[in-house]
């Protein structure tokens, strides 16, 4: 499948008692982590970094330079997730200036496997790999 668009976003994560809680956000029925378009003069870290605070909020976060990409989906779209540290569970979801409405309708700081439960093959696969990496940070 030919791309024909590339989002980018990140896994959110906060520790709690030692361990990661991951930020998912609901829209409709489905669960995704937060991400959008990038924009034609940023960068896919800035887009990321852009969309994170946009759609969550959060600002204060730490981003790694790591990143994954899913297999194109829908109609050629492409993800790109960076992985990033929050300091704070203080999310709240703005009102769209598009849309008139938050553009998610719930959010929610999960387990790992909580936050697998729901996710698509896609997104648990994204979930997987940051889960690993958060893990072996130390």
């Amino acid at each position: 499948m030919k791309v024909k668009s590339v989002s980018s976003g990140a896994v959110v994560f906060f520790i709690e008692d030692g361990k990661p809680l991951y930020l998912v956000l609901r829209a409709f029925r489905n669960w995704d982590f937060p991400k959008g378009e990038i924009e034609p003069t940023e960068d896919p870290l800035s887009a990321a970094k852009r969309e994170v605070a946009e759609e969550t909020g959060l600002t204060d976060l730490e981003f790694f330079e790591d990143y994954i990409e899913t297999p194109p989906y829908g109609k050629g779209k492409v993800a790109r997730f960076y992985i990033a540290k929050s300091k704070s569970k203080e999310v709240f979801l703005p009102v769209s200036p598009e849309l008139g409405r938050p553009e998610h309708h719930e959010y929610r700081w999960m387990m790992y496997d909580e936050a697998r439960a729901i996710l698509n093959d896609r997104l648990r696969s994204v979930l997987d790999w940051a889960h690993r990496k958060i893990c072996n940070m130390g």
